[in-house]
């Protein structure tokens, strides 16, 4: 296949990630963004369509003649855009709404595993404020809870503190009038990355993010603040545990959906002291930041492997890994994760390294150019700097020194991504 024409939904780090692996497929000729950022600028041409406009995407899809529309951020799938697109003839690699309710409603997610028995924590269904106390009685602390809604990844609320459990809890049913009291699972987690369709499935190398905003895992959570892969905390054997009891019973339900999922499923696993895991969540798409350890690891040409998965013909393709490590570590804003503070000049972050094996570079996200094309904060994550390289070591080491040369007032980075994978460092 030769001579693609593909919209690219989203912009953020994650969609710069795809938007690079599809600038060097040869199947693609032409990238599109909507709405992109600094970094599809320069690989694509950006439109000012929202990702959550829907019928807007699809006329632009429309208007553009796209032979496929790769949606990155979960919200557009929610409220049905691959549907819309199927009614134009349109492949779309991102489910159906109907499948997309797996990260849509974590309620959803909780009955669907049950139904299979996919191991994952118990939970309960908390409707009433009275009813709060007598809930959190039936939990061990820390208490996990979850408001039943999309919200970025950051609808969670783990904490050892009764009241701070219960204001949680009271503040998701006066906004949404039920939220969920989940078990908090111990262990280590881990990204497992499965692109689907009703012909069959490929596991992507695995990764571990790195949610919490200090180093040790310390502090609130946030989008994520780094991550690298493959994680070595899924062991062949974690690896064939996941396969046989959520992969595949997962895959069978929804290869047979009415509408088939055909796109990406995020497995966030929590990985027990004994090897089991346990699902922590679902998502409905590429991981943000595991995208960007995981696209460069892709070795067969992207757009050929998206649209065979839009097409539901995943199991023709012959899918291939690079045998090398990924590091990604992201440079926030002053503030975040709370008010973060844009419109701030950044510098230094044009480093590239290509040295074989050993490459380097950027991914931008909450980033936009300005005068000049001087590259302007814009969000809370505003970048990452990836290193590959044969070894993890390395690839860390080359993420850190493209990060070390990056200036931009206030911001903030952890120092210790990789930390579990990798042995104690000598002081």
């Amino acid at each position: 296949m030769s001579g693609m024409n593909v919209l690219l939904v989203g912009g953020g780090g994650r969609e710069h990630a795809i938007a690079l692996g599809l600038s060097e497929s040869e199947s693609v000729s032409t990238l599109h963004c909507s709405p992109g950022n600094a970094g599809t600028s320069v690989i694509a041409t950006n439109h000012s369509v929202e990702s959550t406009d829907v019928e807007g995407i699809v006329d632009l899809a429309k208007s553009i003649d796209a032979s496929l529309v790769v949606v990155g951020p979960e919200a557009p799938l929610v409220l049905g855009l691959s549907e819309m697109l199927a009614g134009e003839s349109i492949p779309c690699f991102g489910p159906h709404s109907s499948g997309a309710m797996l990260e849509g409603s974590k309620l959803h997610a909780k009955k669907v595993m049950d139904s299979l028995g996919v191991p994952s924590g118990k939970y309960s269904l908390v409707e009433k404020i009275e009813s709060i106390d007598s809930e959190l009685d039936n939990f061990e602390p820390p208490w996990v809870i979850k408001r039943d809604v999309l919200a970025g990844g950051k609808g969670v609320t783990v904490t050892s503190s009764r009241d701070a459990a219960r204001n949680a809890l009271r503040e998701g049913i006066e906004l949404d009038g039920l939220v969920l009291l989940e078990e908090h699972l111990a262990g280590e987690e881990a990204s497992v990355l499965v692109i689907m369709d009703e012909s069959g499935y490929v596991l992507l190398p695995t990764s571990q993010d790195h949610k919490r905003v200090g180093e040790g895992d310390s502090g609130p959570n946030t989008g994520g603040m780094g991550a690298y892969s493959p994680a070595p905390v899924v062991t062949p054997s974690v690896l064939s545990r996941t396969k046989e009891e959520i992969v595949e019973p997962m895959h069978h339900l929804l290869r047979n959906s009415t509408n088939p999922y055909r796109g990406c499923l995020y497995i966030g696993l929590m990985i027990d002291q004994d090897g089991g895991p346990n699902v922590i969540e679902f998502n409905v798409r590429l991981g943000d930041p595991e995208a960007q350890v995981t696209i460069p690891l892709i070795k067969t040409d992207l757009g050929n492997l998206l649209l065979a998965t839009a097409e539901g013909r995943l199991a023709e393709m012959e899918v291939e890994f690079r045998q090398l490590h990924a590091a990604t570590v992201v440079l926030a804003s002053e503030g975040y994760p709370g008010d973060a503070i844009s419109g701030r000049i950044v510098t230094g972050w044009e480093t590239k390294i290509d040295e074989g094996n050993l490459q380097g570079f950027t991914h931008l996200a909450g980033a936009k150019l300005g005068k000049s094309d001087s590259l302007i904060s814009s969000g809370g994550r505003v970048l990452s700097a990836t290193g590959i390289a044969p070894s993890l070591d390395q690839a860390l080491a080359i993420s850190y020194q493209i990060m070390e040369g990056i200036d931009l007032e206030g911001s903030h980075y952890r120092k210790d991504i990789g930390f579990r994978a990798l042995p104690p460092r000598k002081s």
